[in-house]
């Protein structure tokens, strides 16, 4: 069961005292306390774990400080949707409003590796008045002997450049707790020009500990990518172990499966779980097709294939599209084979707007019945 406090409720204050004494004599039950901090307000939730069962809602609502009482199920406690639930599905963070109902493009570099190279990137986005970004620093890869990125080292120039060209969410993949301190080292040390949302890759979807460490800050959202040949199920529950330790400003990333069912795609498309993830989850939800398609074949109608799985993920509702792009793809240390070309980063958002705009029109075709 959750506890919806009233906003901006005074931790301090004596009402909340008196509910803290109020669910402390309520046996078998434990609390766990989570913030939801919004531009304007906080939200405090207070999760009742445990025997809750003969608990009833109207008796919780008249607790000191409680604006609405949700009752849960048992999958995704935090994340996921329930009965009578109204709450949000959307957080802002520096200035990018992420919902499952809009639409925010993170065309970038899958791996940084010139000062140049980044720059042209950040103008090309400028250009056409884009504010998200992908960069990536650290990077795990299948071969030991394959560029594992720069690391830290690169982190400065990369977001002195960002606030320079104006772009406020820089999505970036970590594979260490260190790397979430390294980045707010670097944040701090450009005057906090940029924010960073903090990817987590396929290949550590269920890095538990890793997870936990990531959910116990609470400065940066979270990319939780799905995990290569697991159950959505499962990628999902590594969604709910983020929010379990305090973090949930999460958006939820489908990448493909990994299969030769896909074959000749580097990834079989799994963007039909699109609306299913929104069901379930309070998430929005981002779909990577650079990773799922992993080549820059065309079709006969002359579209990459990369546009089309693109446009499959925004016809079902995507929120969020995270895709290669390089100034020189020959010459990328990482994945050039699949990444889109500048010449080509006009066209493809217009082609999502394209798309975008038909799913709009399909959403108020259905609410007119």
């Amino acid at each position: 069961m959750i506890l919806i406090l009233e906003p901006n409720t005074d931790v301090n204050s004596q009402e909340y005292q008196h509910l803290l004494a109020a669910i402390a004599e309520i046996k078998n039950v434990h609390i766990s306390t989570h913030e939801v901090k919004g531009d304007q307000q906080v939200l405090a939730e207070i999760y009742l774990l445990g025997d809750t069962a003969a608990l009833q809602i109207e008796d919780m609502r008249s607790l000191p400080c409680v604006n609405r009482v949700v009752r849960i199920s048992e999958e995704y406690r935090i994340l996921g949707r329930h009965k009578d639930d109204t709450r949000p599905t959307s957080f802002d963070y520096n200035g990018v409003h992420f919902s499952q109902k809009n639409l925010n493009i993170f065309a970038g570099l899958c791996a940084v590796d010139i000062n140049e190279h980044v720059e042209q990137m950040m103008a090309a986005l400028k250009q056409q008045g884009q504010v998200c970004t992908r960069m990536g620093a650290y990077k795990p890869r299948t071969s030991p002997y394959s560029f594992q990125g720069h690391g830290s080292k690169c982190l400065p120039y990369v977001f002195d450049l960002a606030g320079e060209y104006g772009i406020k969410v820089i999505a970036m993949e970590i594979t260490h707790e260190s790397h979430i301190v390294e980045i707010h080292q670097a944040l701090t040390q450009t005057g906090n020009a940029t924010g960073v949302m903090l990817q987590i890759g396929t290949r550590n979807t269920q890095n538990f500990e890793l997870l936990k460490n990531v959910g116990r800050q609470q400065e940066f959202p979270v990319l939780l990518k799905r995990g290569f040949g697991i159950t959505l199920e499962e990628s999902l529950n590594a969604a709910e172990y983020l929010a379990s330790e305090g973090n949930s400003k999460v958006v939820f990333g489908l990448r493909g499966m990994k299969t030769n069912m896909g074959d000749p795609h580097r990834n079989f498309v799994d963007f039909s779980h699109v609306p299913v993830v929104k069901r379930l989850t309070r998430m929005p939800v981002c779909i990577d097709p650079s990773h799922s398609v992993g080549s820059r074949d065309r079709a006969p109608d002359s579209i990459l294939d990369v546009m089309h799985i693109t446009a499959q993920g925004i016809i079902a509702g995507a929120n969020m599209v995270l895709a290669d792009f390089h100034p020189q793809p020959t010459k990328a240390l990482v994945d050039g084979p699949q990444a889109l070309q500048m010449h080509e980063l006009e066209y493809f958002l217009k082609d999502i707007a394209l798309v975008r705009a038909a799913y709009e029109k399909r959403v108020e075709l259905v609410n007119k019945k």
